[in-house]
């Protein structure tokens, strides 16, 4: 074969090639991925921007948590679990699903009530206890009072998920102050430590640790970098704890989630950010929160992951 001849096959390929690309130009970009139970919402969405710590009846559109698709199956049977930051968001489509599969739910949260009551009745309305505490986590006596309170009231502890945190960017790297810094780590790093603390004397054998990580944890985020490092921090904290714990029986597990459409990012990103907030992800549109909660279901249950302890489990919306 010549040069020649060569040169015009790879022309030809391209020519080809350059087509298909006007076509796709001409016929718009393809739609976010769904592949769920049922359609979940696409940014464009509303601009919306909340005071911290966020109120979940606020968001618009609401965050879709009460997976209506999703079948209980016994796998928390006899369970009581402490879900921190379980007011909204990924705490409360967690601690709903746990209920469903026969779970009683502590919650822990800071100050948004409205949103704790209706994670309450969430968890009732499948037939589970739950009760309410209020409680900052980054207060190493709050969180010790918040797990005596569950196991006065359900007698046992069997499964902590630890999932509170405070997220608020920050752009320029000089502007990052010491007490901003220092909120997130006691928050989103102290209070996953406090909480495991109070937690493991009352907890036997196959009893469960989850952490909630992000996927800022794997890759950093230029603008969030004391949430990253947190983040990153938990998922070695989770690794770490995961040996520590394997001779007491208990598992420690992460799921690290990409963007999900909960309280946190509208209280921490400017308003036209919320507008296209997962747009950038392979499936172009963020998480919702009952799209994450199984994972946890999976991770505290003994019958689906008895043999798994110190995994992160990224959740991102593809790579």
């Amino acid at each position: 074969m010549t040069t020649k001849t060569e040169a015009a096959r790879q022309r030809k390929v391209q020519k080809e090639v350059d087509g298909r690309d006007a076509r796709k130009s001409r016929g718009g970009s393809k739609p976010p991925m769904q592949a769920g139970a049922r359609e979940y919402p696409v940014p464009p969405f509303p601009k919306q921007h909340q005071p911290k710590p966020g109120d979940e009846r606020r968001l618009d559109p609401a965050p879709m948590y009460d997976a209506p698709f999703y079948r209980g199956s016994g796998k928390l049977d006899g369970k009581v679990a402490i879900v921190t930051g379980g007011d909204s968001g990924i705490g409360r489509a967690v601690a709903i699903l746990f209920a469903r599969e026969g779970a009683d739910v502590a919650i822990i949260y800071l100050s948004e009530h409205a949103d704790a009551e209706e994670t309450k009745k969430g968890v009732e309305a499948e037939g589970q206890k739950c009760i309410l505490l209020p409680a900052d986590v980054s207060d190493m006596s709050a969180c010790t009072k918040a797990v005596a309170a569950t196991v006065k009231e359900f007698g046992r502890l069997d499964i902590l998920v630890n999932n509170a945190a405070f997220q608020v960017h920050e752009h320029d790297f000089e502007n990052l102050t010491a007490e901003h810094f220092d909120l997130t780590i006691k928050t989103n790093l102290y209070g996953y430590f406090y909480m495991a603390k109070a937690a493991v004397p009352h907890m036997k054998p196959g009893s469960a640790i989850l952490t909630t990580g992000s996927v800022t944890g794997i890759s950093g985020s230029g603008g969030l970098v004391d949430y990253s490092t947190t983040k990153g921090g938990i998922h070695a904290f989770t690794r770490a704890l995961s040996s520590n714990l394997a001779p007491k029986g208990i598992r420690v597990n992460c799921v690290a989630p990409g963007p999900v459409w909960s309280p946190l990012n509208p209280s921490d990103k400017e308003a036209d950010d919320v507008a296209e907030f997962g747009a950038d992800t392979t499936m172009k549109r963020p998480a919702q929160p009952e799209e994450i909660a199984p994972a946890y279901v999976f991770l505290a249950s003994p019958q689906c992951s008895s043999y798994i302890t110190g995994e992160i489990l990224p959740i991102v919306g593809g790579y």
